[in-house]
């Protein structure tokens, strides 16, 4: 099991109450100017959290693509390459959303042979920078993890309209301390 981000205990005027740690990343790419950070929500989405930030334990330069039929978001599989074998387990929903809102970053896990036949899960970062976007794939609705929220969507909108317009991308996704 990958370790889940622990809550630290802070004590305000006199009684404990759960504080959960700060985690943040940045997003970048480029060509297109985009270069955003967004606020992981481990409290919600705590199995789902803990798999992006131990995937960022280095930065990663990974693949976007414009999406063809969720709408406004790029598109970002992670490659099987750089996950291990107990990064490849199956993860749980949560805060789930076939309905994403502009800013979200939403983690969809898709098990192995349900797309196309695949041996390998997917494991897809979903940066959602406009309304209307939906998780329908041709495999039919899919339920997303909502990891965290883009700071600025203003930023990740332009960005992504950008690496619409030039094509594929490769986005660099690292920690923040």
């Amino acid at each position: 099991m990958l370790p889940v981000p622990q809550a630290s205990r802070a004590v305000s005027h006199g009684k404990r109450r759960e504080v959960t740690l700060s985690q943040r990343i940045r997003i970048s790419e480029a060509h297109s100017g985009l270069d955003v950070t967004a606020e992981l929500d481990a409290a919600r989405a705590p199995a789902n959290t803990a798999f992006l930030w131990n995937l960022l334990v280095q930065p990663r330069a990974i693949e976007g693509i414009h999406a063809m039929w969720t709408g406004p978001e790029i598109s970002c599989p992670v490659p099987d390459t750089m996950l291990t074998e107990e990064q490849r387990r199956p993860l749980p929903v949560e805060c789930g959303t076939i309905m994403p809102q502009p800013g979200e970053i939403v983690l969809a896990y898709l098990p192995a042979r349900f797309w196309g036949g695949g041996e390998t899960p997917v494991f897809d970062i979903g940066l959602f920078y406009g309304r209307q976007a939906r998780l329908f794939f041709p495999v039919g609705w899919i339920t997303g993890s909502v990891v965290g929220q883009v700071a600025d969507v203003s930023a990740l909108a332009a960005g992504c309209a950008a690496i619409r317009r030039n094509g594929r991308a490769t986005l660099l996704f690292s920690r923040l301390p």
